[in-house]
């Protein structure tokens, strides 16, 4: 009897096995056919008003006595139906405040995201809706950056006012986007401001010579390459890469001062950074405080409504990020354990 169990489950097993290669082969075998060319993103909306009357809702009944809650329950129902009656939730009429979040790394990564979130904007966006972007970057590559502020400056272009809400960072490459918006926010400690450009190469080519490692360095063209790693570096190479650096400063000044006139570009563009109580007097912010409290200002006349546009992902994807995701959240919370001890030694 127990053999035959055995044999039954080792059956069971292996035609578990089969089923699942027989449906990933049909699952390689559909994609090849589809040639990937399915759009495998979805829009998600959320609208910020009807969170935040849950979550009012849900506060109330719970701070309120047993025999109060049904009489609440009651109310909140008419005012669903009234809501109802008046079509979409009553708020069709008002303005809607679009927000989108950028969450910027070196390389400026999300731009891809944010620009096709800001076309989904213009498409459906009418006359008095106002676009407020959440945005956090220390900053990054200058052509990646450059290209983020060029889609943020599309807003401006079609005319949809803009508000940049800047809750912790928006220096350098993130303050270039940060400045397209018709008004920018800022919370008192926020990071905002180092208009500057900085690089910097290391050079091996001494101790490859005290080994006597040879390196060539060929290049077509007398400005093709004026630093190096591993070739000999010369004062007119370090000139022309300064002068470089400059040019981009240019042009990185003349960006804001552009989109911010009244700015004293040459007192900012010093390459410090300031916090957001000491950006607002030097012109770099308009005002201060934080998204949140700018949003729940808006739905007092707007709907909100957040937008954002995400990638789907495949079975494999998605545990391959779990496990990404739990090595790196591990690595942060290490990290985050020696900032703590650091903080109470000082």
């Amino acid at each position: 009897m127990n053999e035959w169990l055995g044999e039954l489950g080792m059956f069971l097993a292996q035609l578990l096995i089969l089923v699942v290669i027989v449906a990933l082969v049909l699952a390689v075998v559909m994609r090849a056919r589809s040639g990937g060319s399915e759009d495998r993103s979805q829009i998600k909306l959320e609208e910020l008003n009807a969170r935040r009357r849950r979550r009012s809702r849900r506060l109330r009944m719970a701070a309120s006595e047993p025999t109060v809650r049904k009489r609440l329950a009651k109310s909140f129902r008419r005012d669903d139906k009234a809501r109802g009656k008046k079509g979409d939730g009553g708020d069709a009429s008002r303005p809607t405040v679009w927000v989108l979040d950028f969450h910027g790394d070196i390389k400026a990564s999300a731009t891809g995201r944010l620009a096709e979130e800001i076309s989904a904007v213009l498409d459906a966006a009418s006359e008095g809706d106002e676009v407020v972007v959440r945005l956090e970057s220390p900053g990054g590559l200058v052509h990646a950056y450059g290209h983020a502020a060029a889609e943020m400056d599309r807003l401006r272009q079609a005319g949809l006012s803009t508000t940049v809400c800047v809750d912790k960072v928006a220096a350098s490459g993130g303050y270039l986007m940060a400045c397209c918006a018709d008004r920018l926010r800022a919370a008192p400690f926020a990071v905002l401001g180092s208009i500057g450009v900085v690089a910097q190469l290391p050079n091996v080519h001494r101790l490859l010579k005290r080994h006597d490692i040879d390196v060539d360095v060929l290049t077509a063209g007398h400005y093709k390459r004026t630093l190096t790693v591993f070739g000999e570096n010369t004062e007119e190479g370090r000139k022309k890469f300064l002068a470089e650096l400059d040019t981009v400063h240019e042009l990185f000044k003349r960006y804001v001062a552009e989109r911010r006139p009244e700015l004293d570009i040459e007192a900012v563009a010093t390459g410090e950074a300031w916090h957001g109580t000491e950006a607002l007097p030097r012109g770099l912010i308009d005002e201060i405080g934080t998204s949140e409290a700018y949003l729940a200002e808006r739905m007092n006349d707007a709907r909100v409504i957040a937008l954002s546009i995400q990638a789907r992902r495949g079975l494999a994807e998605r545990l391959g990020l779990s496990v990404s995701h739990g090595i790196e959240r591990s690595v942060e919370r290490g990290v985050e354990a020696l900032d703590a001890s650091l903080w109470q030694k000082r």
